[in-house]
C-alpha cells in the first residue's frame, strides 16, 4: 500500500476542523486535527506531516506566528493559512511570511483538497531534489471526434497571438488547452501565468492582476508585481472570467485596448505585451444579456472560441484517460502503477462524471492509494461509484453538497441561509421541469406538484425569462 499523505489541520473552530477532516479523509489522506497551535512545534520535533493547514486567528500562538516559526526550522514544510474572506492584511502577511497559499473563508471544499494536494506534491518533489527541474507538460488525451475538433483548433492557432475564449464545464481541462495554445505560439519561451477569478477574494483581485505600490493600502508593506507584469511577453490565462467583478471588467477592457495599466496606488503607467486567453464554464452571452458581464469585453475576448466537451460526450476516451492518470499518480508517489480490470474499465466508461476529467483524475489518485491489489476490481472503487446504483447516487449528491455548503457558511457565522438557497433551488427545478416538457407550463407545474398559477407566479418572482413553446401553450 502507498503511504497516505499526512495532513495536520489546526483551527479553533470545530466545524471547520470537521469539514476539512471529512473532505481530506475522503480524498484518501490521513488527517490529524488540533484546536490550537499549542504543542505543535514540539510535535514537529518528533515527526512532520506532509502539509499543515492552519487558521490565522487563534488563541495563544496565531497562524502567522506559527508560520514564522515553522519557516525558520522546517522551510520545506508547506503551510496553508486559512483567512477570513475580507481579511486582506492577513492574506498579504501570509504570502510575505512564506505560506504555500492562503485559503479564504468561506472556501470551496474541492478547491481546498486540490490545494492541499498541490502543496504535498511540491514538497515531495523538493525532498527528492526534483523541484528545480523543468515543468512537465501535462498531456491532452482524446480520440473522440469532439476532442479532435479541439486539437484541430489548437493546430490552426499555432504560431498565433490571437485572443482565445475557452468554454466548457468545470473539470474539462480548460487550462490544459490554454497551456497547449501557449506552447505552440510564438510566446512559448516566455511566461505562462494563470489566475482563477473564482479562487481569489474579490478584495485581492485588483492587486493580483495589476500589482500594488508600497503603502497602497493597509498591509501593503512592499511593492507587488501583478500577474499582467509577470506575464509580460507571454500569456496570461484568466480562468473563470465570468466571475470577474464589474469594476475589474472595465480595467481589463482598458488593458486589452491600450496595453497599459496602473498598479494599485501607482501613478506611472505600466506597458505590457501580453496575450490573454480566458476560460469560463458560464454562458457569457446570457451574462451579457443579464447585465453581469460587459458586452464590449465579451467581444474583445471572444475572438476565437474553443469549446471543450464534457467527459460524458467522449466516453471512448475514459479508459485511456484512466490509465494515464493511474500512471501519473504512481510516478508522483514513486510506486508501481495500478491496472484496471476489464469490468472496471467498462463500468467507468458508463458513468456520467459530473466533475468531468478532474473527477476521473481524483478517482485514479484515490485508487492508487486505496486499492488493495495491483489490478483494480469493482469492489475497489469508491463507494459512490460502485454498482448499478452509481448514477442514482450521483444524482443524489446534491444533498451532500448542500450539507457541506450549509456547514461551511454556518461555521463562518453566516445567517439567512434559506433566503439564499431557496430561490436557487426553485429556479433549478422550474427550469428543469420546463426543459422536460418543452416549455409547456401546465405539464411542468404538474411535474412539480404545483398548480399552473403557482408556477406562473414563481417564474415572475424569480425573474425567469421563459420562452413560450412553438405553437403556443398546450395543456
Amino acid at each position: 500500500m502507498t503511504e497516505r499523505e499526512r495532513i495536520w489541520v489546526i483551527d479553533d473552530d470545530r466545524a471547520i476542523r470537521w469539514v476539512l477532516e471529512r473532505a481530506l479523509g475522503q480524498a484518501g489522506m490521513a488527517v490529524e486535527s488540533f484546536e490550537s497551535a499549542a504543542g505543535i512545534l514540539e510535535r514537529l520535533e518528533r515527526g512532520r506531516p506532509d502539509a499543515i493547514v492552519t487558521d490565522v486567528r487563534m488563541p495563544g500562538i496565531d497562524g502567522l506566528e506559527l508560520l514564522r516559526r515553522i519557516r525558520e526550522r522546517w522551510p520545506e514544510l508547506p503551510v496553508i493559512v486559512i483567512t477570513a474572506h475580507t481579511d486582506l492584511d492577513s492574506a498579504v502577511s501570509a504570502y510575505q511570511g512564506g505560506a504555500f497559499e492562503y485559503l479564504p473563508k468561506p472556501f470551496d471544499v474541492d478547491e481546498a483538497v486540490a490545494l492541499v494536494r498541490r502543496a504535498v506534491a511540491q514538497a515531495r518533489r523538493a525532498r527528492r531534489g526534483t523541484a528545480p527541474g523543468p515543468e512537465r507538460v501535462p498531456e491532452i488525451i482524446g480520440e473522440a471526434p469532439a476532442m479532435q475538433e479541439v486539437f484541430r483548433a489548437i493546430g490552426r492557432l499555432s504560431r498565433s497571438n490571437i485572443t482565445v475564449l475557452i468554454t466548457g464545464e468545470s473539470g474539462t481541462g480548460k487550462e490544459l488547452v490554454a497551456r497547449a495554445l501557449h506552447r505552440h505560439s510564438p510566446r512559448a519561451d516566455r511566461p505562462f501565468i494563470a489566475l482563477n477569478m473564482a479562487a481569489i477574494p474579490r478584495d485581492l483581485l485588483e492587486s493580483e492582476l495589476f500589482g500594488h505600490e508600497k503603502g497602497a493600502f493597509t498591509g501593503a508593506e512592499a511593492r507587488r508585481i501583478g500577474r499582467f507584469e509577470q506575464a509580460h511577453g507571454g500569456t496570461l490565462f484568466l480562468d473563470e472570467i465570468g466571475d470577474m467583478p464589474p469594476e475589474l471588467q472595465t480595467r481589463l477592457l482598458r488593458v486589452l485596448a491600450e496595453g497599459e495599466f496602473y498598479r494599485v496606488g501607482g501613478h506611472t503607467p505600466i506597458r505590457v505585451d501580453v496575450r490573454v486567453i480566458a476560460a469560463t464554464h458560464q454562458d457569457l452571452q446570457r451574462a451579457v444579456a443579464e447585465g453581469r458581464f460587459r458586452e464590449d469585453l465579451y467581444h474583445r475576448l471572444n475572438v476565437i472560441r474553443i469549446h471543450i466537451p464534457p467527459l460524458r460526450e467522449r466516453r471512448e476516451d475514459i479508459p485511456r484517460l484512466a490509465r494515464h492518470f493511474l500512471a501519473t499518480a504512481a510516478r508522483e508517489l514513486d510506486v508501481e502503477p495500478k491496472t484496471l480490470s476489464a469490468a472496471v474499465e467498462a463500468h467507468l466508461a458508463r458513468l456520467d462524471w459530473p466533475g468531468n476529467v478532474r473527477q476521473l483524475e481524483n478517482v485514479c489518485r484515490w485508487l492508487t492509494v486505496m486499492a488493495s491489489g495491483q489490478e483494480v476490481q469493482l469492489d475497489d472503487l469508491p463507494p459512490e461509484l460502485r454498482g448499478p446504483s452509481a448514477r442514482t447516487r450521483a444524482a443524489a449528491d446534491w444533498e451532500e453538497g448542500l450539507r457541506r455548503w450549509a456547514d461551511v457558511r454556518l461555521a463562518n457565522g453566516e445567517r439567512g441561509l434559506l433566503t439564499q438557497a431557496l430561490p436557487r433551488f426553485e429556479r433549478i427545478l422550474i427550469e428543469t421541469a420546463l426543459k422536460h416538457t418543452g416549455g409547456r407550463r401546465q405539464d411542468a407545474a404538474r411535474l412539480l406538484g404545483w398548480g399552473r398559477n403557482t408556477l406562473t407566479r414563481k417564474i415572475k418572482e424569480l425573474g425567469l425569462e421563459i420562452e413560450e413553446p412553438a405553437g403556443g401553450e398546450r395543456a
